[in-house]
């Protein structure tokens, strides 16, 4: 298969990057340490005949590294377009020559839907996690060393709907812009209130959510995530608590404890660990007082995992604050499981990058000059 050219090799590709760009910037350093095109092996069975019809297609590599650049600066996908035509740094890191132009925004939505439609084989639900897993598997190749303390937890995405118009649609019995997304409750918060009679009381209510969930296992030592499911805000956290551990079985990763919240205090969870010979770290609920409960409190490994949970709570709030993860950036569930993929995949990709540096790189690198217009 013959890619489109993109300029790369010549002059003013890798000759001229070499002589202007810092060799040990974050991006200069992903784009040369990860095997990109083996991540994506099988992506062309996506095109028509393999693409060897029709006109030549830009390589899949470059377009992984392009669908990425707006997680990485947290930017639209329209924005990523404008950035790359003047961004030296995020133009290199694309694969594309100082002289040309970037692809049309339009061509990452192309290829998301192409590669969303792809059959990824035994093992995967979609291809995105099957990328997700090649990701995991080079960190091990290279060195990351992953620990025996998994911590497994939730987080919530607002859907990017307007709730008064779903609402009013909703009454109205016409179609919702994303019927997917559901009501959830976040966390139950103390609010104060006045009587009649002006005496103050306090009342525990609801913080409710419309949209999303995303649940993950970390490696609690490395800071890798390892394996996520997504559902709509409504579902229960205790059933994904399961599902979450078998991914992580299947990845062969050497787990001696998974620590979670009381949301996940459920027999069915901690019988399971206990047929694989894993200590269940999750912090029990006031209810249980029998000494079987007591016995694992008791346990060292229970009291060491579950002071690691906090971890998992940071990795969420860098996927919220520095990539755009506290909003939907597309409509329904298969779509937000995308965004769920690539956004736990640039983490990870970051994280790597930290654990597999030789020189100090600065993580406020990655922040573009870039003028909203």
């Amino acid at each position: 298969m013959k890619y489109k050219t993109t300029g790369e090799s010549s002059f003013f590709g890798d000759f001229l990057y070499d002589q202007v760009l810092p060799h040990e910037h974050f991006l200069v350093r992903l784009r040369r340490e990860v095997d990109w095109r083996d991540l994506c092996t099988g992506l062309m069975s996506a095109y028509k005949g393999g693409g060897e019809y029709g006109p030549r297609a830009y390589a899949p590599d470059l377009l992984l590294r392009y669908l990425l650049v707006p997680y990485l600066f947290d930017i639209s996908e329209r924005e990523t377009e404008q950035l790359v035509r003047v961004h030296l740094l995020a133009k290199y890191f694309v694969g594309l020559g100082v002289d040309q132009l970037p692809p049309d925004h339009s061509t990452l939505t192309v290829f998301k839907t192409r590669v969303s439609k792809l059959k990824a084989g035994r093992g995967y639900s979609t291809f995105w996690d099957k990328i997700f897993s090649k990701v995991l598997e080079e960190a091990k190749q290279k060195g990351i060393v992953l620990g025996s303390v998994q911590v497994i937890d939730s987080t919530h995405t607002t859907a990017n709907v307007n709730l008064v118009k779903e609402k009013d649609k909703k009454e109205k019995g016409t179609p919702l812009r994303d019927p997917d997304a559901k009501g959830g409750v976040k966390r139950m918060e103390t609010r104060t209130f006045k009587t009649k009679q002006g005496k103050k009381i306090k009342v525990r209510v609801p913080q409710t959510i419309y949209g999303y969930k995303t649940h993950a296992s970390l490696n609690a030592s490395s800071g890798l995530v390892t394996s996520i499911t997504t559902t709509s805000a409504n579902e229960s956290d205790t059933k994904q608590f399961i599902p979450l551990v078998n991914k992580d079985q299947k990845k062969k990763l050497n787990t001696q404890a998974y620590a979670a919240d009381r949301g996940y205090d459920d027999g069915d969870n901690h019988y399971h660990c206990q047929t694989k010979d894993i200590v269940p770290a999750i912090a029990l609920k006031i209810t249980r007082t029998k000494p079987i409960w007591q016995e694992l409190k008791a346990v060292p490994l229970y009291q060491e995992a579950l002071k690691l949970r906090y971890r998992i709570e940071a990795k969420f709030g860098e996927a919220k604050t520095r990539h755009g993860f506290s909003r939907c950036r597309y409509l329904g569930l298969s779509n937000y499981h995308v965004q769920a993929i690539l956004t736990t995949l640039t983490l990870n990709l970051k994280r790597m990058m930290t654990l597999t540096e030789q020189t100090h790189t600065r993580e406020y690198c990655i922040q573009p000059i870039f003028v909203r217009t």
